[in-house]
């Protein structure tokens, strides 16, 4: 019979253990980032039901949407969409989800929710079809102090502070403020205004002769004149706080719409420097808008700064009422999302993830069979001091243990022979270091304890 050939769908990530250790640690971090600051802890179905995820607000992602049947369902005659589909964020979830557990949930409502999504992608290197994504969103009853859109900077500066993945800036911007200056270079139609602000929000990777194409063509028929007003506004970026403000204070009153746009940047960026984000960390970028459709307010991206090739690492933004096609109630939100996915490859093909190393501490190795017993029980009293021990189970020479130990990335093996069980030692090879020392089985707790810390405390 012939073989299938063993094969991974494209737009996967499938990782070996260390890469798999490594990418565990990200999340960890994430997650832990998010706990200190309050956020709660939520899983929803990785299924939905399509009427819930296809409501016109996902922006372009609804076309990428994996539907999903049952194969008892393909026996029977096709009667429009499938009744399921995969969700292809977590946003959409979120809001069906508050709508759902309205009334058993205390607002303002935070939440961050760690699983994967999948979209239908077309494949290319560094595009996913099923990936990670790490969310939080703060959700109000009536009403969400902008107090809130500020808290989320910090956030992200927390976040990738702790990953120590090198300097990076969160830009920010606000979609009022966009909708107001669309409006007053005669950019009025909602829709409209909704390709304008997808167009420029590609300005910085098509560059501007493109999108001045764009806003001149058959779509917008702009003025050159217009166009060339809309693409000075959309360069406008600031070095550090005073200037984000200046910047701001020097687009004039403006219409209504740009004034409330101005206006509730500026108090973020205020409270982004009372949470204590650096300056050298945040500005304002007039170009940022986001694809998604629902964003009505802050909309926030996060770069490398010395990776810009890699793109928006987080991003995210204020919505009025995600929810509005569940419940009557008014639930603003704010919130952000990290395709930790995508972020994990592009940060390991840039060189930037440090080698790590196995979750096993400890390789006890099989020096007679006969004693298996007490190399057993010497497992057991490091596992009950808190240190992950493997045993060698099968009898074998131990060059090859050693070298077993050394591919799995396990820092120290333990030798205890015959020797060692008469003078109540074992043999401690640290495979780094290449190096051994034999140590009184009393104090081999403390000493493997301190071997291992010294190896935490090593900067990355």
């Amino acid at each position: 019979m012939a073989l299938t050939p063993a094969r991974t769908m494209p737009g996967t990530l499938e990782l070996l253990p260390l890469e798999q250790i490594a990418f565990q640690r990200m999340l960890d971090t994430i997650r832990c980032n998010f706990e200190h600051f309050g956020f709660l802890p939520v899983e929803t179905p990785v299924m939905e039901f399509s009427d819930v995820l296809l409501t016109k607000q996902g922006g372009e992602t609804e076309r990428q949407v994996y539907f999903v049947q049952s194969t008892g369902a393909l026996e029977k005659p096709a009667a429009g969409l499938p009744e399921l589909a995969l969700r292809f964020d977590l946003t959409v979830p979120l809001a069906r989800y508050v709508a759902e557990h309205e009334h058993d949930l205390n607002f303002p409502f935070r939440r961050y929710q760690i699983q994967r999504v999948y979209r239908g992608e077309r494949a290319q290197r560094g595009r996913f079809r099923e990936f990670y994504q790490c969310d939080i969103d703060v959700i109000g009853k009536d009403a969400l102090s902008l107090r809130y859109d500020a808290e989320i900077p910090a956030v992200i500066y927390s976040v990738f502070r702790d990953l120590a993945i090198g300097p990076f800036t969160i830009w920010l911007n606000n979609r009022k403020l966009m909708r107001g200056f669309f409006e007053s270079v005669g950019i009025a139609d909602g829709e409209k205004q909704a390709l304008a602000l997808r167009e420029v929000d590609k300005l910085d990777k098509r560059g501007a002769e493109p999108v001045r194409d764009t806003l001149m063509g058959d779509g917008f028929g702009l003025s050159a004149a217009a166009a060339a007003k809309i693409l000075d506004f959309v360069k406008i970026r600031s070095s550090g706080h005073a200037d984000a403000l200046s910047k701001l204070d020097a687009l004039g009153a403006g219409n209504a719409t740009l004034a409330e746009g101005v206006a509730e940047l500026k108090q973020t960026l205020e409270g982004i420097r009372a949470f204590g984000v650096p300056q050298t960390h945040y500005a304002i970028n007039l170009s940022i808008a986001r694809g998604l459709d629902y964003y009505t307010g802050t909309v926030y991206e996060t770069t490398l700064n010395e990776h810009p090739q890699i793109g928006s690492i987080c991003s995210g933004g204020r919505y009025d009422n995600l929810a509005s096609n569940y419940t009557k109630s008014h639930l603003p939100g704010v919130g952000i999302s990290i395709g930790a996915t995508r972020l994990f490859w592009q940060l390991r093909e840039a060189g930037l993830l440090p080698a790590a190393g196995s979750t096993i501490k400890v390789l006890v190795t099989q020096m007679d069979e006969a004693q298996l017993p007490a190399y057993l029980q010497l497992a057991s009293e490091l596992r009950a001091a808190g240190i992950a021990t493997e045993v060698v189970l099968e009898p074998g020479k131990l060059g090859k243990q050693f070298k077993y130990a050394d591919r799995a990335g396990i820092r120290l093996v333990l030798v205890l022979g015959s020797d060692e069980i008469a003078k109540g030692t074992v043999m401690v090879k640290d495979m780094r270091r290449q190096d051994q020392v034999e140590v009184p089985r009393a104090e081999l707790v403390a000493r493997l304890r301190d071997a291992l810390q010294r190896d935490e405390d090593k900067p990355a």
